[in-house]
């Protein structure tokens, strides 16, 4: 039985009430904080740091899952790893030794991912699996919330668990972008087990109903 993992982008929350926000979207069922990293250099905006991250730590007891989109990182890794972060994710493409990445996320007592845009191949997984907590699909271009699931994204997340189910490994296949309660059953159809959803969830008054909706339509998947 695959265990399903929502987790709501803080992108898209109220940045006024940003404890009040995580608090609520945990309560409304959240499993995951997602907290996306932007730099106005990899991607074309600039979004929030390890400050941020550690002023949220000590309202939400779920983890949070920072997603750098930021060139390069290594030198940003340790500070999200003391600010409170769980696991981080960075783009392939912003780091000049991926496996030495991977390991200086693992070192910080972190678990470690790889993110994939929508024109990105695979194939930078297949030498570094032993280091891989999390590979993220992006199912939007990164830079902005809001933007509408690329349909394509459904066969890289395809890709993407054959690959995990043929290492043997526990690790999360999470897509990110667009996700909403009308897709995102064929997204967990794909093999992804963990979801991301900024202004599906934050954009909506009532953040269980929505949250509840997601969780419905992950229960049809396989009957």
């Amino acid at each position: 039985m695959t265990t399903y993992r929502i987790a709501p982008s803080i992108l898209s929350a109220d940045f006024a009430r940003l404890g009040e926000e995580v608090r609520n979207v945990v309560a409304a069922g959240a499993d995951i904080i997602h907290f996306d990293v932007m730099d106005n250099h990899y991607v074309p905006n600039l979004t929030i740091g390890p400050l941020v991250c550690q002023a949220i730590r000590p309202h939400v007891d779920v983890p949070i899952d920072v997603h750098l989109m930021v060139k390069p990182v290594d030198r940003i890794i340790p500070d999200f790893a003391k600010a409170g972060a769980n696991i981080i994710t960075f783009h392939p493409e912003a780091s000049e030794h991926v496996d030495r990445s991977l390991q200086l996320i693992r070192d910080h007592g972190c678990k470690a991912g790889l993110v994939f845009n929508p024109h990105t191949p695979l194939h930078y997984l297949e030498h570094v699996m032993d280091k891989i907590d999390m590979i993220l699909i992006m199912s939007v271009n990164p830079g902005f919330g809001g933007q509408s699931f690329i349909p394509q994204a459904l066969k890289k997340i395809e890709q993407a668990r054959r690959m995990i189910d043929e290492s043997g490994r526990d690790i999360m296949l999470e897509v990110d972008g667009g996700i909403k309660a009308d897709n995102i059953a064929a997204a967990a159809a794909a093999g992804a087990d963990t979801f991301v959803a900024g202004s599906a969830i934050f954009g909506k008054p009532d953040y269980k109903a929505v949250i509840d909706a997601m969780r419905a339509e992950l229960a049809t998947v396989g009957k």
